[in-house]
C-alpha cells in the first residue's frame, strides 16, 4: 500500500471513530486518497459539491443541523481558499468544521510547483486549532501519530468553544491505491471501533455560586428583563424563568425561545421610538447569546444601568462596552437552577406594560400587513414562520429576511430558526439549507433575498440535490434592499453602488437546476403554495416580487404606527 493511501484511509477511519458522519469532498486530483478513503468507509456518507465556497457552506448546514462535526474535503492551491468564508463563519458561529485540505508535499513547496499555495495556517486566527500534517512514511510509530492528530481535530472542534479546524495534508504521489494491503504496521484503531483519544468536553455547568447570584439579583430587580439573541435555549426553561421573576423576554427568532405570555414579539418595532425605550428601560437585563439584529435593541441595551451576559463558553460579548459581569454557565441549566428558587410567579408592574404594548403593537402589525393583498416582505416573513410545520427548521438568510423575521414573527412553538449570523454573510446561503436538509429529519425552508440567492446559486450544483426535501421562499426586489433602509440611500448615485439591480427573474434558474418554480402573485396564498410544496417534496423556489421603495416606505410606517399606538 502507497503511504498516501495508508494516510488517508487512517484519517477519515478515525474521524467516524471520532463521530463524523458527513464529508463534503470538491473534487481534484491531489485530494484523491482522502476523497476515495472516504467514499470506501462505511460509516461516512460523502456528498460532492464542485464549488469549494458551497461545499463548505454545505458542511456547515450539516454541522448546525445535526450539532455534530462534518468535514469538508479538497484539493490544493485555491480550492483551499475558497473556504475560507464559511470557516469564518463557523468560528463566530461555533459551529464544528473539519477542514482537510490536500497539499503538495514540502519538497513542492516555494518552488513555483503548479497550483501549490502557502496553505498550513491559511485560516488563522479563525480555527480553534491547525495543524500541518507530516507527509506519509512507511516507517512504524506512523499511524499513531495520525490518530492522534483526528482525535485532538474532533476534540478541538467539538470543544468550547466548538469551531472549526484544520488538517493541511501534504500527499505525495501515487495518490490512488496500488492494489496491494501491505504496510509496516497495523493500520487498525483502538479495539471495539473506539477514537484514540477521547476528551470530555466541559459544559460549563452553573455552580452553586452562580445560581445564587443570580436568584438574589433577580429577586432584587423586579424591573428586569431577560434578551436572548443568537443562542439556542430551552424555551419552556425561559417561559419558566420569566414567570418566576416576572420579566418580559426579548428573543431574537434564532434563540429558539420566542414563545410563551412573556416574550415581546415586537420589541424591535417598539424600542425603535426612543421615547418608549427611555420610558421602558430595566434596571437589571440579563442577556444570553448576540443580540445583534437590529440597532434600537443594542442601543436600548447599551442604556441599561446594570447587564450581566450568559454564554455557556465564557464569550466577550459587549459590543457597547457596558456589561457588569460575564458569566460562563450553559444558559438553560442556570435559568432551570435559578427558578427553581423561587416558589410562585411574580407579577409586576414592569412585566405589565411590556405586555400591554406587546399586544397594542401586535394588533397594529397584523392589521396593516393583513391589510394589503400583493405579497410584502415583512408580511412573508410572519406568515412562512407561522405556516411551516411542527418540527421544521427555517433558515434565514441575512439582511433583511432574518430581520423581518425578528421585528414581525409571531410566537410559536415547535419550529427553528437558524441564520449564518456568526459574520452575518450573504453568502452559502443556499448550500447552508441544503446542508440543513441533509442533517435535519424534518421539513427545511429557507427565507433570503434575490442576491443571497443568487450569490450561491452553485449550490445547486450538489449531487444528488434533487433528492432533498427543501423551499426557498425567495424576496427579488432587484437588489440590495435593506440598503433602502439604511444611510447610503442618501448618496448620490445609491442604486448603482448599493442597490445593485440585476433584472434576473428566477423563474429560469430554477429551471436550470431542474426546481420546482412558484410565483406568489397574493399574500393570502403562501401558506397553499408552501405546503404544497412540502407535500410534493424535493426542491422547490416560490418567488415573492416586491418593490425596494415600497418596502422601505412599509418598514417606516410599520414604526410609526407602533409608536403612535404605544405612545401616542
Amino acid at each position: 500500500m502507497n503511504p498516501s493511501t495508508a494516510q488517508a484511509r487512517v484519517l477519515i477511519d478515525e474521524l467516524a471513530r471520532g463521530g463524523l458522519r458527513d464529508a463534503v469532498i470538491a473534487p481534484g486530483s491531489r485530494s484523491a486518497p482522502l476523497t476515495l478513503a472516504s467514499d470506501q468507509h462505511p460509516d461516512v456518507t460523502v456528498h460532492v459539491e464542485i464549488d469549494e465556497r458551497s461545499a463548505a457552506f454545505l458542511a456547515v448546514g450539516i454541522a448546525r443541523a445535526t450539532g455534530r462535526p462534518a468535514a469538508v474535503i479538497c484539493s490544493s492551491g485555491t480550492a483551499a481558499a475558497n473556504f475560507h468564508p464559511a470557516v469564518v463563519e463557523a468560528a463566530y458561529a461555533r459551529v464544528p468544521l473539519v477542514v482537510l485540505t490536500a497539499d503538495r508535499p514540502p519538497e513542492l513547496r516555494a518552488t513555483g510547483a503548479n497550483q501549490t499555495i502557502d496553505q498550513p495556517g491559511l485560516y488563522g486566527a479563525t480555527t480553534r486549532w491547525a495543524v500541518d500534517l507530516s507527509v506519509a512514511e512507511e516507517r512504524a510509530g506512523q499511524v499513531a501519530y495520525w490518530r492522534s492528530i483526528v482525535a485532538r481535530l474532533l476534540a478541538e472542534a467539538a470543544g468550547r468553544p466548538a469551531g472549526p479546524v484544520h488538517c493541511n495534508v501534504g500527499l505525495r504521489e501515487p495518490l490512488v491505491p496500488d492494489g496491494t494491503d501491505d504496510w509496516v504496521e497495523p493500520l487498525d484503531g483502538r479495539a471495539g471501533g473506539r477514537a484514540w483519544t477521547a476528551r470530555v468536553v466541559d459544559l460549563a455547568l452553573p455552580t452553586p455560586a452562580d445560581v445564587a447570584l443570580i436568584a438574589g439579583e433577580v429577586a432584587a430587580h423586579p424591573r428586569g428583563a431577560l434578551v436572548l439573541g443568537d443562542v439556542e435555549v430551552d424555551p419552556v426553561v425561559v417561559a419558566g424563568f420569566a414567570a418566576a421573576a416576572g420579566w418580559p423576554v426579548v428573543a431574537e427568532p434564532h434563540s429558539g425561545a420566542r414563545t410563551g405570555d412573556h416574550v415581546v414579539s415586537t420589541a424591535d418595532l417598539l424600542l425603535a421610538d426612543a421615547r418608549f425605550a427611555d420610558a421602558h428601560r430595566p434596571d437589571l437585563a440579563i442577556v444570553v447569546g448576540r443580540p445583534v439584529l437590529t440597532r434600537a435593541v443594542r442601543r436600548w441595551l447599551d442604556g441599561v444601568a446594570r447587564t450581566i451576559v450568559v454564554d455557556a463558553d465564557g464569550a466577550w460579548l459587549d459590543p457597547g462596552r457596558t456589561v457588569e459581569r460575564i458569566l460562563r454557565a450553559a444558559p438553560t441549566a442556570l435559568l432551570r437552577d435559578v427558578t427553581d428558587r423561587f416558589d410562585d410567579h411574580r407579577v409586576t408592574h414592569f412585566l405589565a406594560q411590556w405586555q400591554h404594548a406587546e399586544r397594542a403593537a401586535r394588533h397594529v402589525v397584523d392589521d396593516l400587513l393583513d391589510g394589503c393583498g400583493e405579497p410584502t416582505e415583512p408580511r412573508v416573513a410572519r406568515d412562512l414562520a407561522a405556516c411551516v410545520p411542527d418540527g421544521a427548521v427555517l433558515v434565514a438568510g441575512s439582511s433583511m429576511p432574518i430581520r423581518d423575521l425578528s421585528a414581525v414573527m409571531r410566537p410559536r412553538h415547535g419550529l427553528r430558526v437558524f441564520g449564518n449570523r456568526g459574520a452575518s454573510g450573504i453568502d452559502g446561503f443556499v448550500s447552508t439549507v441544503l446542508g440543513v436538509a441533509i442533517g435535519h429529519d424534518g421539513p427545511v425552508a429557507g427565507l433570503c433575498g434575490d442576491l443571497s440567492f443568487l450569490h450561491d446559486q452553485n449550490g445547486f450544483l450538489l449531487a444528488g440535490a434533487r433528492a432533498l426535501d427543501a423551499v426557498f421562499v425567495v424576496i427579488n426586489n432587484d437588489g440590495g434592499g435593506i440598503f433602502s433602509l439604511l444611510e447610503a440611500r442618501q448618496v448620490d448615485g445609491f442604486d448603482r453602488l448599493f442597490g445593485t439591480p440585476h433584472g434576473i427573474g428566477l423563474a429560469t434558474l430554477a429551471a436550470t437546476y431542474e426546481l420546482a418554480y412558484h410565483p406568489l402573485a397574493r399574500a393570502a396564498d403562501l401558506a397553499d403554495v408552501v405546503t404544497t410544496a412540502f407535500d410534493a417534496g424535493g426542491l422547490h423556489v416560490i418567488e415573492v416580487r416586491t418593490d425596494r421603495e415600497e418596502n422601505a416606505a412599509l418598514h417606516r410606517e410599520l414604526t410609526a404606527r407602533v409608536a403612535a399606538a404605544v405612545t401616542g
